[in-house]
């Protein structure tokens, strides 16, 4: 069964920067840049007729390319970080890119995803980091802000079993285009 999820690829120059941000947290666990990524829906392990309902829902996506930004550095797991990321700038064209691929996933049968939407960057999974530690880091790191890039595609990963991290693979692409192309 595969590990699916939809995403955003970030480019070469964004990753070059985000690897600016590793080191400086005892016991994390740095993504790699060519594992960069914005989740825009997990689907995680499915049978291979699943995957191919969730492909095909995905084709039917139309939306326009549009401009991104990375804007700042958090944390997930407040008390007991588990996770730190590069935020995205406000964009309505990916919310709307991101609710595209949540009818997706409901098209193809699966159950509706639990969590908001928080459009982000992995950078770091950690595990037993200490809060006052992710604190620092975040003051150091917390104003990073990227030059803009335009998002032209969409993708479908699949990532090993296991924990996250990687490595992840592109099963298929998804060119953005004007609605109606």
């Amino acid at each position: 069964m595969p590990r699916l999820f939809s995403g955003l690829e970030i480019p070469r120059a964004i990753s070059d920067r985000l690897t600016l941000l590793k080191g400086g947290l005892e016991s994390a666990r740095w993504v790699e840049p060519e594992n960069y990524h914005i989740t825009l829906r997990f689907i995680g392990d499915v049978d291979g007729d699943t995957a191919e309902r969730f492909s095909q829902a995905l084709a039917q996506i139309r939306a326009a390319p549009f401009m991104l930004t990375l804007d700042g550095v958090g944390s997930f797991g407040r008390g007991r970080p588990r996770a730190v990321w590069a935020g995205i700038g406000q964009s309505e064209p990916l919310e709307a890119l991101a609710n595209a691929h949540e009818q997706a996933a409901l098209a193809a049968g699966l159950e509706p995803e639990g969590r908001k939407f928080h459009p982000h960057v992995t950078l770091a999974r950690m595990r037993g980091t200490k809060a006052v530690d992710v604190a620092k880091y975040l003051e150091h790191n917390g104003a990073f802000l990227s030059p803009g890039y335009t998002v032209e595609r969409f993708v479908l990963f699949s990532a090993r079993e296991g924990r996250g991290g990687g490595p992840y693979v592109v099963e298929q692409a998804f060119p953005l285009g004007e609605p109606g192309e």
